[in-house]
């Protein structure tokens, strides 16, 4: 059996796939994945820093909560913190 991330993939996915391989990829569409290099109106900067296990859990539940993901609950608090000042 092959695998495939970990999981049995069958002949019948893999036909699928050399199908679709077969019939070309619109190549400008696959350039489009992975994180945006821009945010807003200029490249996006990575900025690092540590909290505790406690805050970030509870960074973690807010953002599922509100359906963001770490980085997308991490940007709009600061930018109300930012905008309340």
């Amino acid at each position: 059996m092959r695998m495939f991330n970990g999981r049995p993939v069958g002949d019948e996915q893999i036909q699928t796939w050399a199908d679709e391989a077969e019939a070309g990829y619109d190549v400008e569409e696959m350039r489009r994945r992975g994180r945006p290099l821009v945010l807003g109106k200029t490249a996006g900067s990575v900025v690092q820093f540590r909290m505790d296990q406690e805050l970030l859990e509870l960074l973690a539940r807010k953002a599922q909560d509100q359906h963001m993901n770490r980085s997308e609950a991490l940007r709009a608090a600061v930018r109300a913190w930012v905008d309340a000042a």
